[in-house]
């Protein structure tokens, strides 16, 4: 059996770290779609992105003002297959604009806003 503690140890480990749902994974607690997950946090590890605190995004969702606490906050994003979020850099749908398809975005400090920003911590308004 300690041959087989060693071998599940990995396993057991790697769950505790943060991983990007697949887009089609995205769903209610009740099966009913969800349209997108944003996240707090990022690593410089794939595998380790999306974790921290979780905002679910629901098809129809139009929110000019992020909720409390959540501005200026999100790292990581996933986007359901068949949806769209718009993004804003600042509150009233001003600022910035960028559109994510279906997918995963790890890190949004890989995604360049104007000549030098990035997309991290810099959501301020969304649209699904």
């Amino acid at each position: 059996t300690a041959m087989l503690t060693l071998l599940l140890l990995p396993l057991l480990l790697g769950s505790a770290w943060a991983q990007c749902p697949a887009p089609a994974d995205l769903k209610n607690a009740d099966g009913t779609k969800v349209c997108a997950q944003l996240y707090e946090n990022d690593s410089p590890y794939y595998a380790q992105c999306c974790g921290g605190q979780v905002l679910q995004v629901q098809p129809g969702d139009d929110q000019p003002y992020m909720p409390l606490s959540w501005n200026d906050k999100i790292s990581s994003l996933v986007v359901a297959p068949r949806c769209e979020l718009n993004v804003w850099s600042r509150k009233g749908k001003e600022g910035y604009n960028r559109k994510f398809s279906s997918g995963v975005v790890y890190r949004l400090q890989e995604i360049k806003k104007g000549l030098i920003g990035d997309w991290d911590n810099s959501i301020s308004a969304y649209y699904c």
